[in-house]
């Protein structure tokens, strides 16, 4: 067997053509642990153990940000957890993924960051607070609420959110894609997460936002400003893998932001080990046909210079590069 080339081979220097294989190798900007998360499954050590077998250039851990009190789910609730509970166990999560980062330092580079979990305006202080404890070198930008409601989570939860927008789900659209824009506006993150995400719980989570005249024109809104301050959207394959006809964000959403000069990275969104790199293949065919030629993805880096991901530089790769590594032909459907 080969010897694996680590990370820091590629930082310090290598000739141009072991560059290329390198960049063309898979990646994730989107992972949790059953170990962390209590939807999820498997320890984080086993999550990584699972991207360095399959080979991941790059792997960010990303566990949720802790919430306060009047955001539990459900299932958390039900363990009898609190606002303390959670955030004890991201310090935890802090204190694993720093350690396995050291270790595996020779094998995988490893982000550590969180997905931030927008709810209300007042979430920015609990977010700088959090920022101001703990160092990331990424972090992801998303809405799971609307109305302080979780819209993801059942489609019960989904149709509770609804009501609070007047029973319309044209108008829940704007009122998450309003939200987003606050969240945008107040964090500028350098990656947005499952951009269209409000769409998985709805009657049709393959209709048009076109069609909505009100619902697209934020949508335009939010991906010019997330181009004006350089954050890259994720091109996320959880929505494949949860049933959706495209990933997020969808076709015409993804053409809108190419337009625009935007950029995309690669994220499973997984949660657990099973769902590493799952649907890939598809997201690459996607990009194809859309019209995205490049993937950006994050590595670290001492030439950083973006206080949002500190140590760390965005560098890009062809699609077409990557439809011909071994990892991505092992994902296409037999």
């Amino acid at each position: 067997m080969a010897a694996r080339v680590s990370p820091k081979d590629k930082v310090e220097g290598s000739s141009p053509r072991l560059q290329l294989i390198l960049s063309e190798m898979p990646y994730s900007h989107h992972s949790h642990s059953g170990e962390f998360c209590g939807h999820a499954q498997d320890t984080l050590k086993a999550i990584i153990d699972a991207a360095v077998e399959k080979k991941m250039q790059v792997f960010a851990l990303t566990e949720h940000m802790p919430r306060e009190q009047q955001d539990l789910y459900p299932e958390e609730i039900n363990l009898g957890y609190s606002d303390e509970t959670l955030l004890d166990i991201f310090r935890s999560y802090y204190a694993e993924a720093r350690r396995l980062q050291a270790l595996y330092a020779s094998e995988i580079d490893i982000l550590i960051g969180t997905e931030i979990d927008w709810i209300r305006p007042s979430s920015k202080d609990f977010i700088e607070d959090l920022f101001s404890n703990f160092g990331f070198q990424v972090f992801i930008g998303s809405v799971h609420h609307v109305h302080g409601i979780p819209i993801d989570y059942s489609a019960k939860l989904f149709a509770d959110a609804r009501r609070l927008s007047g029973n319309s789900t044209e108008k829940l659209f704007e009122d998450y894609f309003d939200l987003q824009y606050e969240m945008l506006k107040a964090l500028k993150p350098p990656i947005v997460g499952h951009f269209d995400l409000i769409r998985l719980k709805c009657e049709d989570p393959n209709m048009s936002f076109a069609t909505m005249q009100g619902v697209w024109q934020r949508i335009h809104r939010n991906l010019a400003f997330t181009v004006s301050y350089g954050g890259v959207v994720e091109l996320n394959s959880a929505a494949l893998r949860k049933g959706l006809d495209e990933p997020y964000p969808n076709g015409e959403i993804s053409k809108e932001f190419l337009n625009l000069g935007g950029r995309f990275t690669l994220s499973d969104d997984s949660h657990g080990i099973g769902q590493i790199g799952s649907h890939y293949w598809e997201v690459l065919r996607f990009a194809e046909e859309v019209g995205i030629t490049k993937i950006s993805y994050f590595e670290r880096a001492p030439a950083s210079k973006d206080s949002r991901s500190p140590g760390v530089t965005i560098r890009s790769t062809a699609v077409s590069h990557m439809q011909s590594h071994p990892f991505f032909a092992s994902c296409k459907p037999i």
